[in-house]
């Protein structure tokens, strides 16, 4: 076991509890198993992205969180900015810290049924988002996109959406590789908050 294992296991309170009052769930002490050397960064909050809990039970607007978001304060659903034809919120598990989405209000979607002002809009807003967010926290560069359908990768597929994606030299380490875990530094509440006070300077 690593030297940090060994203070972990000393610094906790005889009801497995760790100092500050939190709790470390699965602390090595006391559990069958071979040392290998290796830390843990335990990501319980992620299951709900992977068991599919916030995804639609079906392709209809009323299950459409794209299409709720927008009936929610700008706090409770993340949104950045609100246009005539689309809006900017927060993707709930980001990529990287201010990982935006531009989204219609019209439950769409194929990028061909756009219309002409949503079309116009959403490249707008796309640009609006790249400037604010090289503002807010200088990022090196941008991944754009917009997946068409599951088959191309859409976790909702019946409410087109734009990704920015800000990315930083070395962002891509050997987390999101190796264990399928991309860590965060920032909360949503701080990202919505930095970027909806850039967007309306």
């Amino acid at each position: 076991m690593s030297g940090g294992g060994s203070d972990r296991t000393a610094q906790e309170n005889s009801d497995g509890r760790l100092g500050e009052g939190i709790a470390y769930p699965e602390a090595a002490a006391g559990f069958p198993g071979e040392p290998d050397g290796f830390q843990r960064l335990w990501t319980p909050h992620r299951m709900v992205y992977i068991d599919g809990q916030d995804k639609p039970k079906d392709a209809g607007a009323e299950e459409c969180p794209f299409c709720t978001a927008p009936s929610k304060t700008d706090e409770d659903g993340l949104i950045v900015a609100r246009g005539e034809s689309v809006y900017v919120v927060l993707n709930l598990y980001p990529y990287n810290p201010g990982h935006l989405l531009i989204c219609p209000y019209r439950h769409v979607a194929d990028f061909t049924d756009l219309t002409q002002e949503e079309t116009v809009e959403l490249a707008e807003f796309t640009q609006k988002a790249m400037r604010v967010i090289r503002a807010v926290s200088g990022p090196h560069g941008f991944n754009l996109g917009m997946n068409q359908g599951p088959v191309a990768g859409a976790g909702i597929a019946a409410h087109l959406h734009q990704h920015v994606v800000p990315r930083w030299g070395g962002d891509a380490n050997f987390l999101p590789v190796i264990a399928q875990t991309k860590a965060l530094p920032q909360v949503h509440a701080d990202v919505q908050a930095r970027l909806s006070k850039e967007w309306n300077r």
